[in-house]
C-alpha cells in the first residue's frame, strides 16, 4: 500500500502584503485571498513568526528539547534569511499545518489563480515525505 502523505502550502508575498498579513491571518485586507482562505477554513502564519515562536518556546522550556533550536535561531538572526522568511507564509487548514491531498490540491489551485496579482508572488505545495524535503544542516539538529 502506498504511503499517504500529508501536504502543506506556502506562499511568498511582497514586503507590503507581508506587513498586512502578519497581523491578519485571515487576510481581510486582501479580498480575493480572504475569500479563498474562508472557503477552505484556512489561515496564514508568517514563517518568520513561526520560527521566532519556536525559539521563544525553546528558550522558556529548555533548548535541549528542541532539536532545531540552533538552526532556527541562526536562521532568524541572519538579516537575509529574516527578510526572506518575513515574506513567506504557511497556509493552515482547520488550524493544522499539514492536511490531506484533496484539500491541498483544491486550495493550491485556488491560490495559484491569485499569484502574480496584488502582492502574491508564488504558491508552493510540499508533501511530508522526507525524501522530497531539504533537511536542516546536521550541526543544527
Amino acid at each position: 500500500m502506498a504511503e499517504a502523505w500529508q501536504y502543506q502550502l506556502r506562499m511568498n508575498v511582497s514586503a507590503e502584503l507581508a506587513t498586512l498579513l502578519r497581523d491578519d491571518a485571515a487576510a481581510h485586507a486582501h479580498t480575493a485571498l480572504n475569500e479563498v482562505l474562508r472557503r477552505y477554513d484556512a489561515s496564514l502564519k508568517c514563517q518568520y513568526d513561526a520560527f521566532a515562536d519556536y525559539v521563544s518556546e525553546a528558550e522558556k522550556t529548555g533548548v535541549e528539547k528542541y532539536p532545531l533550536y540552533e538552526w532556527t535561531r541562526a536562521t532568524i538572526e541572519a538579516p537575509a534569511e529574516k527578510a526572506r522568511y518575513l515574506q513567506s507564509f504557511t497556509v493552515y487548514v482547520g488550524g493544522e499545518e499539514v492536511y490531506g491531498g484533496d484539500v491541498a490540491d483544491a486550495l493550491h489551485e485556488a491560490l495559484l489563480a491569485l499569484a502574480g496579482a496584488d502582492g502574491i508572488v508564488s504558491v508552493m505545495k510540499f508533501d511530508t515525505n522526507p525524501a522530497n524535503n531539504p533537511q536542516p544542516p546536521a550541526r543544527g539538529r
